[in-house]
């Protein structure tokens, strides 16, 4: 899963992304900073397989993980080339999805691009700049695709497919809001547009206002914009964050619950961003090993085994599963849940569920 953290410059994007990844990505109080885009892989919090790995007496735990592309700030005209606008515009091509990272804090010590606190044009500059980027290759591709069609009728589909999304653009709209058949949306995905790939609104605050993000105006103006695309919004203070990432684990939890928290915001950009891209994770557990393994939701046992090796899938004779919390309930015990019958055999047609624990049975 490839995320990659975008917005201006200034507004806390590498300062988050050294906090998840602790991968130390330089930050600086100046534009483009961030030259080439930091990639950090960052394992997914998953207290589930470390519960196993205890009963399991596993050697090893692998978690699954997230690979998080710190992108340079954009400008307005960067679909024109300003700042460093087309590189950076090609490295948001390569993720799957957008981490938008919106200032909603004030602080006269930390220049603002735009010279003030504004989340709005923040947004609106970021959107612009992708959409002006998708109507420019929008609008080539239309030309050759109309000249092509009258001679293949199979690409009368792709005309009007960009036709809409055309339309869409001009009103001003980012294409994750068009509306379209799954083989309209299909289409599209193929174009790797960027205006319609899946987004999070990230609203960072300062660390005097946690606890009482609802207070914040700024926030409140992002949440109003992301309900209009349906989009999802994570507020977190980049700068606790990177407190976190300095801290042990029983520090971390210690700090947490001082400041009124549950969970870090790395913690709630994970969940969102598993909600966003439509994921979930199964495990498996042993001796050699206790893995989460992550899978989009409404995967087919054996295309999930083959997550594990292409030859499970191939020779997929059947799953034993047991959901994790069935597991836990009988205090880790498979002989126990398997004597309450929690532990179903599972054919080539089982769609897989978040939690499930799994054996794969398959030919050589």
């Amino acid at each position: 899963m490839k995320l990659g953290i975008v917005g201006l410059p200034n507004v806390g994007k590498s300062t988050l992304f050294n906090a998840i990844t602790h991968a130390g990505a330089e930050s600086a109080n100046y534009p483009f900073c961030t030259i080439e885009p930091n990639v950090g892989v960052v394992a997914v919090p998953d207290e589930r397989i470390y519960k196993l790995a205890e009963i399991y007496n596993s050697k090893k735990i692998v978690p699954t993980a997230i690979e998080f592309y710190d992108i340079a700030g954009l400008v307005a005209g960067a679909s024109k080339g300003e700042g460093l606008g087309n590189k950076f515009l090609s490295h948001i091509r390569e993720v799957e999805a957008i981490v938008h990272v919106v200032r909603c804090f004030q602080n006269e010590d930390v220049v603002h691009v735009s010279g003030g606190i504004d989340p709005l044009r923040d947004i609106e500059t970021i959107n612009l700049e992708l959409m002006l980027s998708d109507m420019e290759l929008l609008e080539r591709r239309l030309e050759k695709s109309q000249k092509l069609a009258k001679n293949d009728k199979s690409l009368r589909l792709e005309v009007e497919v960009i036709k809409k999304a055309l339309q869409v653009l001009e009103e001003g709209k980012s294409l994750r809001t068009l509306d379209l058949t799954d083989d309209e949306a299909a289409l599209l995905r193929s174009f790797n547009m960027l205006s319609s790939k899946p987004i999070i609104y990230i609203a960072n605050i300062s660390e005097s206002d946690v606890g009482s993000e609802e207070e914040n105006p700024y926030v409140n103006q992002v949440k109003e914009f992301a309900a209009t695309e349906g989009a999802e919004v994570v507020v977190v203070s980049a700068e606790i964050e990177e407190e976190i990432s300095q801290l042990d684990e029983e520090e971390r939890k210690e700090f947490l619950a001082d400041l009124g928290l549950t969970e870090s915001g790395l913690d709630k950009l994970v969940q969102a961003s598993y909600r966003l891209l439509g994921l979930i994770s199964f495990l498996t557990a042993g001796e050699p090993e206790s893995r989460a393994w992550t899978i989009k939701r409404g995967t087919p046992a054996p295309q999930a085994a083959g997550k594990i090796h292409s030859d499970i899938e191939r020779g997929f004779i059947r799953a034993e599963v047991i959901h994790y919390d069935d597991l836990m309930a009988h205090g880790g015990s498979m002989a126990s849940a398997r004597e309450k019958g929690l532990v179903r055999i599972e054919g080539k047609d089982y769609i897989m569920k978040d939690g499930d624990v799994v054996h794969f049975r398959f030919n050589v």
